[in-house]
C-alpha cells in the first residue's frame, strides 16, 4: 500500500467568532483547494469551535483534499491545555458522506481525530503551543500564531 506524500501549506491566520485561527490546507499536489469548496469549509469554522472557556482564544484548521473527498478538521484550545475538535467530511461515504461531492461536507460523526497527514499539523501545532503558550512566565499569543508548520511534504517519518 503506497500512497503519495501530499503537500501541506498555511493559508492564512484569521479571526473567527473572536479566536485567531491558523488555517492549513493540505492537498496531493501544492494546488488550491477550490474556492468554493473552501468557502464551504469557512462558513462552518464558527459552529465547530469549542465554547468559551478562559483558554486564549486560539485554534487551527485543516482542510485536506484527499484522493477521498475532502476533510476539515478544527482543532481549538480548550482548558488551556486539551484539543476540542470536530470534523466534517464531504465525498466519503464510507464516512457517512451522502455522495461522493467532496463540496458536500457535512459534520462527520465517526469518533477519529484524523489522518496520519492530518496529524503532522497538529504535531506542530501541539509543539507551538507548549513553546509560546504553556512553557513561558507569560504566554506569547503573538509568538505562537506567527509559528506555523512550513510549506512542504508533510506527513514523511
Amino acid at each position: 500500500m503506497s500512497y503519495p506524500t501530499p503537500f501541506a501549506w498555511h493559508a492564512g491566520t484569521d479571526t473567527i467568532a473572536g479566536r485567531a485561527v491558523k488555517r492549513y490546507h493540505i492537498g496531493r499536489e501544492a494546488e488550491p483547494i477550490r474556492a468554493d469548496w473552501e468557502a464551504k469549509a469557512a462558513a462552518m469554522i464558527p459552529d465547530m469551535l469549542a465554547p468559551e472557556d478562559g483558554t486564549p482564544p486560539a485554534a487551527f484548521t485543516v482542510l485536506f483534499r484527499s484522493g477521498a473527498g475532502l476533510h476539515l478538521n478544527v482543532y481549538s484550545w480548550y482548558w488551556d491545555n486539551v484539543l476540542y475538535a470536530k470534523f466534517a467530511t464531504g465525498g466519503v461515504p464510507i464516512l457517512g458522506s451522502p455522495d461522493e461531492d467532496p463540496g458536500n461536507l457535512l459534520p462527520l460523526e465517526v469518533p477519529l481525530i484524523g489522518c496520519v497527514y492530518e496529524l503532522g499539523v497538529l504535531v506542530h501545532e501541539r509543539s507551538a503551543w507548549i513553546k509560546h503558550m504553556l512553557m513561558p512566565e507569560k504566554p506569547d499569543m503573538d509568538a505562537y500564531l506567527a509559528d506555523v508548520l512550513p510549506a512542504g511534504p508533510i506527513g514523511l517519518p
